[in-house]
């Protein structure tokens, strides 16, 4: 592969990952039911609405979720993934498309709370300012995570082992959810 591929697929992959990253935050900030006047809430809505509210016209929310912000990311997915394939010079048969994708979004979205339950931890040790619009956005997407395994286990002379718990879950989840999806999905690109 030469340079420019290379600068290709670095500019393909910065520009997807922006905007799938906004996508599942909004949908992941509704979800969770996040404060609509905090300006980062307001900020996603800003710049999702012109692409998503037209969406919903035809693919409305179920309960809480968006559907349509779900079919969006895993779209953007898959045209990343189709770009960096084409870039790299191989083809990507279109039968497992669909499947690979899925495997990227949900790998996305675990890294994701991986990340997100780690600036948690973080922000628990450090003493930050509340005010901060950010602060609270962390809490209220990785505590739905953390509380179910907080109610299992218990703190151990005061220390919450939930965070700990749950990024082993998610890299077990990559592992042996992502993994065999993302492999499923390449043997029908590739027709085998």
């Amino acid at each position: 592969m030469g340079y420019f591929a290379s600068a290709g697929q670095i500019l393909v992959n910065f520009a997807f990952v922006i905007l799938i990253s906004l996508i599942v935050l909004r949908v992941l900030l509704q979800i969770v039911r996040a404060n609509f006047y905090n300006p980062v809430c307001q900020f996603l809505y800003k710049v999702t609405n012109p692409v998503l509210m037209p969406m919903r016209k035809l693919i409305p929310a179920w309960r809480n979720l968006d559907l349509a912000g779900v079919l969006l990311a895993w779209l953007l997915s898959a045209i990343k993934l189709y770009l960096l394939y084409a870039l790299d010079g191989r083809h990507l048969g279109l039968a497992g498309l669909p499947l690979i994708a899925l495997a990227d979004l949900l790998d996305f979205v675990l890294m994701l709370y991986f990340g997100l339950i780690l600036v948690r931890v973080l922000l628990s040790f450090v003493n930050v300012d509340r005010a901060n619009p950010v602060v609270p956005l962390v809490y209220q997407l990785a505590d739905p995570v953390l509380r179910p395994i907080r109610r299992r286990l218990p703190a151990i002379s005061g220390i919450d082992l939930s965070p700990m718990v749950a990024m082993l879950v998610i890299l077990l989840a990559r592992v042996l959810l992502v993994g065999p999806v993302l492999d499923f999905g390449l043997r029908l690109s590739q027709g085998a």
